[in-house]
């Protein structure tokens, strides 16, 4: 197997040649069957065929899994040719494993800027909330230029619950870097792009990133991902990975871990060899999928896809279909292909270039773009179902229209229905009242991103606690199950196996990482279990566990869940807040207020420190006398809660609301639902 031949040694590989000596999912008859008769096992005892990692002695060691006699073979019997000068890939890995990061360093030595230019970091991330979050949320377009070859590079998110965005960009590839960070191996999200991506067959370099950190495992990080891939059914062909070690921020690359290259080199010549070029019908009716759409305001719609076969030109007559039956026509007004980091308007694109279309004004993701008289639709982009549901309504608490622009259910109801135009993986549905919607999506973080860009669009609304999405087959309730990955210092590993325990949460698996004395836990746990959990997990760890989930499947109903032990201390009255009223209201629990603040009727102050709500008058004065004091009582005060939307939406029980404007985040009763409190 070529995946790791410059790194492996007949004394150090992992690698048996009796493979009942490793583990014991290698010791079944069909995956020892695969090791023995895999073509290229023996390489990875043979000695490296080079010494260092110059451009002509990568030339000559990479060899990968597409073989050309049988590529050849299946061409001739589709009547299908591939292009030689386009590579389309996506870069998928884990939450933090350093896409973003690398697809920087590829552009910047790729010449895509100037010498002068001032370029910033995570160049991809365009989006503000990106940038905040320091993840990617939305899948985006570039292209480089290596040699004679057009590498077509498609950024995508990291985060389990943006899932749809890779599934459906992975309609437009036909490899993948898959990059997985050098200590920590293949984690959830890793397993869900690579499952995606094998399903597609398509082919895949692993890039060991972060290389240069001091706890870098690299040999077992191959061994992770090698098992992996036989987990998920994998081919031969597939399983024969080319295996490229890296350093993302120093923008390094080599084919061993001890040898790394100046550059990107060793990167870029594996994805040439080692990703097929796109397989068109280069005479054949014009097709292509709209598998992402962008807005400009003076062009409208921006429809983007990879062109399938034929050519499309400037100013030629298409229809849009939907399926068979359901079909349109229209004019392309304007055409743009992606080089380096812009569009640029073309008159023609061949079949097999990733382009955008401009002119179709109700164009969907989805459908196909094809040729007027002849041309048929390709099979729509399937993506999983939605887990977690949130109430969207009309702001109603006494400071409505304040702060915000957009207030009624009209303007709610028209965003909820633009997002769904980009967004397959959410759902929208009309609630119990004209003014109430139900938002269902891939998790809260899938629902809160939308949250927080609403209100930096200028709306104001309220938004219910979320609940999970159960099924009901053959009358047995089913709830979905997602695996959960801690990652745990092992001084805090009791209170954590003890808070998941708490929530239906079963351990399969528990490994050290690293040197640094971390523990790694594996829990298959309800979603409903999940909700609230990371700010618990963070108090239980002192903020030293990294918590990671991604959706497993529907299971049986798993009991009642208990989230939250603490009630929630109530504003008795509309007013302003007093140091006064605060000093006193401080003794019962942990305040989100500070001195000064209005504060109306039914509004979350604080956290109880015991079960059951408890209303508080935070806007008591001091009684004014005529008795004259030698000096006032010195009143120190606790700092008050910052709590952020994400961690408000994890707090909100079944009777509570959060209240989203543009300036403000606050908690609420719900009116219609509120229990007494005391």
């Amino acid at each position: 197997m070529e995946m790791a031949m410059s790194f492996y040694k007949p004394h150090t590989s992992s690698f048996s040649v009796n493979p009942n000596k490793r583990s014991s999912r290698f010791s079944s008859p069909p995956l020892t069957n695969q090791l023995h008769n895999r073509t290229s096992f023996s390489s990875l005892f043979a000695k490296p065929p080079f010494n260092s990692p110059s451009i002509n002695s990568i030339r000559t060691s990479i060899r990968c899994s597409v073989s050309g006699a049988a590529e050849t073979a299946t061409e001739k019997k589709s009547q299908l040719i591939r292009r030689r000068d386009v590579r389309n890939i996506a870069i998928v890995a884990h939450v933090d494993h350093g896409k973003t990061t690398l697809v920087d360093a590829m552009l910047k030595q790729a010449k895509v800027f100037r010498e002068n230019q001032f370029v910033q970091e995570r160049i991809m991330d365009s989006n503000d909330l990106e940038r905040e979050r320091g993840i990617t949320i939305l899948s985006k377009n570039t292209s480089i230029a290596y040699k004679d070859t057009k590498i077509n590079i498609i950024d995508t998110p990291g985060h389990s619950d943006f899932g749809g965005e890779v599934e459906r960009v992975l309609n437009m590839v036909e490899g993948v870097l898959l990059v997985v960070d050098s200590v920590e191996g293949p984690m959830p999200q890793t397993r869900f792009v690579l499952k995606k991506a094998l399903e597609f067959g398509h082919a895949v370099v692993v890039v060991v990133n972060k290389i240069d950190r001091p706890s870098a495992r690299p040999e077992f990080v191959i061994n992770s991902t090698f098992e992996l891939f036989i987990e998920l059914n994998a081919t031969d062909e597939q399983c024969d990975f080319q295996a490229i070690y890296a350093s993302g921020i120093k923008g390094k690359a080599g084919l061993s871990p001890e040898n790394l290259a100046e550059d990107l080199g060793p990167l870029f010549e594996s994805v040439i060899r080692c990703i097929p070029g796109p397989r068109i019908e280069k005479d054949g009716a014009l097709q292509m999928l709209v598998t992402n759409i962008e807005y400009d305001e003076h062009k409208g719609r921006i429809a983007i896809g990879r062109l399938h076969a034929g050519a499309l030109r400037r100013g030629m007559d298409v229809r849009v279909c939907t399926s068979e039956d359901s079909c349109r026509y229209a004019r392309i007004s304007e055409l743009f292909v992606y080089e380096k980091f812009y569009r640029v308007p073309v008159e023609t694109v061949e079949a097999g270039d990733i382009c955008a279309v401009c002119g179709v004004v109700d164009i969907q993701i989805g459908e196909t773009i094809a040729d007027k008289i002849s041309g048929k639709p390709l099979p729509a982009i399937k993506v999983e179902e939605p887990t977690v549901k949130m109430a969207f309504s009309i702001n109603i608490s006494p400071f409505v229209g304040r702060e915000g622009k957009y207030v009624t259910s009209r303007n709610l109801r028209d965003r909820l229905s633009r997002e769904l135009e980009r967004n397959l993986a959410m759902r929208v549905e009309d609630g119990e009242t004209a003014d109430t919607f139900v938002v269902s999506g891939r998790g809260t973080l899938h629902i809160t991103i939308l949250i927080e860009n609403m209100r930096r669009e200028g709306y104001e609304f309220m938004v219910g606690p979320p609940k999970v999405i159960n099924k009901r087959v053959d009358d047995k309730l089913l709830e979905p199950f997602e695996i959960a990955t801690v990652e745990v210092p092992e001084e805090h590993m009791g209170a954590v196996v003890e808070l998941l325990g708490k929530r239906r949460g079963q351990m399969f698996d528990m490994q050290g990482v690293g040197s640094e004395g971390t523990t790694l836990l594996k829990y298959k746990i309800p979603t409903r279990g999940l909700l609230g959990l990371r700010n618990a997990i963070l108090t239980a760890s002192r903020g030293t566990a990294i918590l990671n989930t991604i959706f497993d499947s529907y299971g049986p109903w798993a009991g009642d869940i208990n989230t939250r032990d603490q009630g929630s201390l109530v504003a008795f009255e509309d007013g302003t807040t007093t140091s006064y009223a605060l000093a006193s209201s401080q003794e019962r629990g942990q305040m989100f207020v500070a001195p000064g603040m209005e504060v109306y009727k039914g509004q979350i102050v604080g956290i109880h420190q015991r079960n059951g709500d408890l209303s508080l008058n935070v806007c008591k004065k001091k009684a004014a006398t005529n008795v004259r004091s030698n000096k006032e009582q010195t009143v120190v005060l606790d700092t008050p809660l910052d709590y952020s939307l994400d961690d408000c939406i994890e707090y909100i029980q079944e009777d509570e609301l959060v209240e989203v404007t543009p300036l403000s985040i606050r908690m609420c009763k719900n009116p219609k639902l509120s229990k007494k409190t005391r």
